[in-house]
C-alpha cells in the first residue's frame, strides 16, 4: 500500500522560508512523476512543482518560479520543496501527489496517489 507522509508546513512571515518533505512508502516502481500541489480555501488544487523520477525533468508554476526548488531522493523515495521569499498568496494546504509514467503534467486530475497535506500559512 502506497503511503505519503508530508511535513514541514507551518506559519511563516512574508519573505521567510520553509522546507516541505514527503516520504513515500510502499512505492516500488522506478518510473514515476511526483510533485507538490496546493489548494487554498475556495480555490481548485493546482500544480506547484513536479519532477520526473527517471530523468529529473521539472515543472514550476509561474507563480513560484525562481523562489521554490523541488528535489527528489530516489534512494529514500523522499520529495522536498524548498520555498523562499514566501508571500501571503502562497498560503495553502500543500499536497504530495504521484502517478506512474514519465510525463510531467501540472494537472492534478492525472495523479492517482495523494498524501494528506501540510498547511503553509504566510502571514505577519
Amino acid at each position: 500500500q502506497v503511503q505519503f507522509l508530508e511535513s514541514g508546513g507551518g506559519l511563516v512571515q512574508p519573505g521567510g522560508s520553509l522546507r516541505l518533505s514527503c516520504v513515500v512508502s510502499g512505492w516500488t516502481l522506478d518510473y514515476y512523476v511526483i510533485g507538490w500541489f496546493r489548494q487554498a480555501p475556495g480555490k481548485e488544487r493546482e500544480g506547484v512543482s513536479i519532477i520526473s523520477s527517471p530523468d529529473r525533468t521539472t515543472y514550476y508554476s509561474d507563480s513560484v518560479k525562481g523562489r521554490f526548488t523541488i528535489s527528489l531522493d530516489n534512494v529514500k523515495t523522499s520529495l522536498y520543496l524548498d520555498m523562499h521569499s514566501l508571500k501571503p498568496e502562497d498560503t495553502a494546504r500543500y499536497y504530495c501527489g504521484a502517478k506512474f509514467g514519465t510525463v510531467v503534467d501540472p494537472e492534478p486530475s492525472y495523479y492517482d496517489y495523494w498524501g494528506q497535506g501540510t498547511q503553509v500559512t504566510v502571514s505577519s
